[in-house]
């Protein structure tokens, strides 16, 4: 027999459309006329910092029908964050994020719905969606009005089915009492409900490729009994730090005043949540936190007894399969589990930096790491397709720029990898237009010294300070080359995916130009003297181009390991140069610290070069003591970038070990898109045993490795594995 989910991926098969004789996507809001102020709000996060328009609304609707139902397929959306509910129970967070850009204010032109099966097994549904209007995080985007939708076929007993809409049968009201972001006062009584009010569709949604996320209580949680006028302070610490929802349950007869500070590490400053209560109530919140405790402060001002039950809602991408590498050294074990952990959490409805940021999904950098630490965990690459589909979108939408110009161009190497892990061809083909875009927007960067001399930034690099100079943005003498080297691996991964796209003469194209840079790299980059590549040259920056994140160049000489790490890890010189930058890299023979983003690079460049065994468990212990030092979630960095920045523990971009090791440990290499045919070289790396499991398309692929035994490998027959 199917089990539930089973029966929801066959149902899900054929997507609603607009041909569908029924389908017709109506939204519903909060009527005008009664409600002229809760209509309109921002568009992003960063279009304005104003409060004033915050508001939660709920819907309900019930269906009865003479017969039980079977099952209901749904489609559903809201502007801006909402939860759904059928009987009771959660159908669904969401929506799924629209992507975005920093500093964008312009209204999304593409919004996204969800499609789900649901199994109610009686002859009624009851439906109830809280929608929270106004974006109040980084990830969060509006079309500029609020509004929900939901379409629906039921399917009842005997097979009929019998579609369902929201029009103004539904219900509606205003709940008055989240007031603000992470601020609610329960005095403050809901709106009666009302019809509903049919809104312009200004959505045309397009269906998520993605499931709805998983909804998990922790089984930490907190009950407090208060005495009349009592005051109490209650700690709960979780296990590890999780993404999701504050959740409060309160029993009083009177004023109860609580503020819950959401806490990574026990000491570190968190999150605060101001609440009132002033009844019996439910409260959940609309903002995501990265929760590793909770810090509750309870005051009950009223002259009854009070009850106050606390807990944590952590939700995360479904996961229905998972790999694991375990070694004989139980730290290593650690650093690979709470790498995984980390990642887990910051799989959401698009990958995020981490649930306590939020960033959108221009972090292509964060985002390209995740993506390559899932083939060695989670295996679903829906997820990393869909970023990169919004990402396209993304630069589609802005001629091809990005506000982070280097993160443009690992746009194209992530497109690359993931189409190498899946064998997506129609995934190449949606992405062509923005990769044809980014790369003639490159043309106009580049001077006739054939280095890219005028782009609209050097960003980003690494989230260290050099000299008191940000390589978030820096200047050109410490971001030029970084960039040049960028540049230079994505000319060379278009090349291929023009090639598997038969675009023989833009793949072509690509070859010339990456020659070219090559040579302009070697010639103006590289001092001969010392044997390694410098950071930039001196040259003043254009006036028109210098701004907050463009300063103007500086006249010191900088040589960093960033640059010679990624001189190694692209191939831009020989190998015989490139393993000598590495020595030196390893040896501190170049100066400056880079953090757990740019040694993922560095450890490509070890793998790539054959130096695995002798440097790759050397770059893996640099996260042994931060993890055991917090084993909770992932640290963001090895070195604290300025003294007034405070490292979160939920950052899953450094947590490249999860992919690089395991990587080395089996030797892969992917000879055909879609790992239908894969090298493996397996090697220990000094150390005793080791198994690494490797999700592929046609199942996982496992080796294991022990000291004087040959190594076992097992692997789907689909798969041809060449062992070298």
């Amino acid at each position: 027999m199917d089990t539930a989910e089973e029966k929801e991926n066959k149902m899900l098969k054929s997507k609603f459309t607009d041909k569908h004789p029924e389908f017709e996507e109506q939204w519903i809001w909060l009527p005008e006329k009664h409600y002229p102020k809760n209509q309109s709000t921002k568009y992003s996060y960063f279009s304005n910092r104003d409060n004033s328009n915050y508001a939660v609304t709920e819907f309900k609707r019930e269906y009865s029908f003479e017969k039980r139902i079977s099952s209901v397929r749904l489609r559903f959306s809201g502007d801006t964050v909402f939860r759904l509910y059928c009987n009771q129970e959660i159908v669904a967070t969401g929506p799924a994020c629209f992507g975005g850009d920093y500093g964008v204010a312009a209204i999304p032109d593409n919004f996204y719905s969800f499609e789900t099966v649901i199994y109610p097994d009686s002859e009624r549904i009851e439906f109830f969606a809280a929608v929270r209007m106004m974006p109040v995080q980084m990830c969060d985007y509006s079309k500029g009005h609020g509004g929900f939708m939901l379409y629906g076929e039921v399917t009842l007993e005997d097979g009929s089915r019998t579609v369902i809409k929201t029009d103004n049968s539904w219900l509606v009201r205003l709940d008055h009492s989240y007031i603000s972001p992470r601020k609610y006062d329960g005095r403050l009584e809901p709106s009666p409900y009302i019809p509903a009010e049919i809104v312009e569709n200004i959505w045309n949604t397009s269906t998520a490729p993605i499931p709805v996320r998983v909804e998990e209580p922790l089984p930490q949680s907190s009950v407090v009994e208060l005495a009349p006028g009592e005051n109490k302070t209650v700690v709960l610490e979780f296990d590890k730090i999780y993404g999701g929802f504050l959740q409060v349950k309160a029993e009083t007869e009177g004023e109860l005043f609580v503020d819950i500070s959401c806490f990574e590490i026990l000491g570190h400053s968190g999150r605060e949540n101001n609440l009132i209560f002033s009844k019996n109530t439910e409260y959940r919140d609309f903002f995501m936190h990265s929760a590793g405790g909770l810090s509750i402060r309870i005051k009950n001002s009223s002259s009854h007894s009070s009850r106050l039950a606390v807990s944590f809602i952590t939700t995360y991408y479904p996961v229905s399969e998972e790999a694991d590498t375990v070694t004989s050294d139980p730290t290593l074990n650690l650093v690979l589990q709470t790498c995984k952990h980390t990642l887990k959490m910051c799989r959401q409805t698009q990958h995020l930096d981490s649930p306590r940021h939020c960033e959108p999904l221009a972090c292509t950098g964060d985002y390209y790491v995740e993506c390559l630490m899932t083939l060695f965990s989670f295996g679903d690459m829906r997820l990393a397709e869909f970023d990169l589909l919004r990402t396209a979108a993304m630069l589609e939408r802005q001629d091809g720029v990005m506000f982070h110009t280097t993160y443009s161009l690992i746009f194209v190497r992530m497109l690359y990898d993931v189409y190498m892990a899946t064998g997506n061809r129609e995934l190449l083909e949606k992405c062509k237009k923005a990769l044809l875009l980014l790369l003639a927007g490159f043309d106009t960067y580049m001077g006739d010294n054939g280095l890219v001399e005028n782009p609209p930034s050097y960003m980003f690099v690494d989230w260290i300070y050099i000299d008191g100079l940000s390589m978030h943005h820096p200047p050109k003498a410490l971001g030029q080359t970084c960039l040049n080297m960028f540049y230079f691996g994505a000319l060379n991964c278009a090349e291929t995916l023009f090639a598997e796209m038969s675009m023989t003469e833009d793949a072509e194209k690509c070859a010339k130009k990456a020659t070219n840079l090559q040579k302009a790299i070697n010639e103006r980059l590289f001092d001969g003297e010392k044997g390694i590549y410098f950071d930039g040259l001196n040259t003043p920056t254009p006036e028109k181009l210098v701004g907050p994140f463009m300063p103007q160049n500086v006249e010191k000489r900088y040589y960093t390991k960033h640059s010679n790490i990624l001189a190694a890890y692209f191939g831009v010189c020989d190998d015989v140069t490139a393993r000598n930058l590495v020595r030196k890299i390893m040896s501190d023979e170049i100066e400056g610290d880079y953090q757990p983003y740019f040694a993922h690079y560095l450890l490509e460049a070890v793998y790539r070069l054959d130096l695995r065994d002798k440097y790759t468990m050397k770059l893996v212990e640099k996260w042994k003591a931060p993890v055991l030092e917090c084993s909770k979630g992932l640290v963001e960095g090895f070195v604290v970038p300025e003294p007034t920045y405070s490292f979160d523990h939920s950052h899953a971009w450094g947590g490249t070990p999860l992919y690089s090791l395991p990587k080395a440990l089996m030797g892969l290499e992917i000879l055909d898109a879609g790992m239908k045919r894969i090298a493996l070289s397996p090697s220990l790396l000094g150390l005793e045993h080791a198994k690494v499991e490797l999700l592929t398309p046609y199942g996982k692929v496992i080796c294991e490795q022990c000291q004087n035994k040959e190594p076992k490998l097992i692997y789907p027959k689909e798969i041809i594995v060449e062992l070298k």
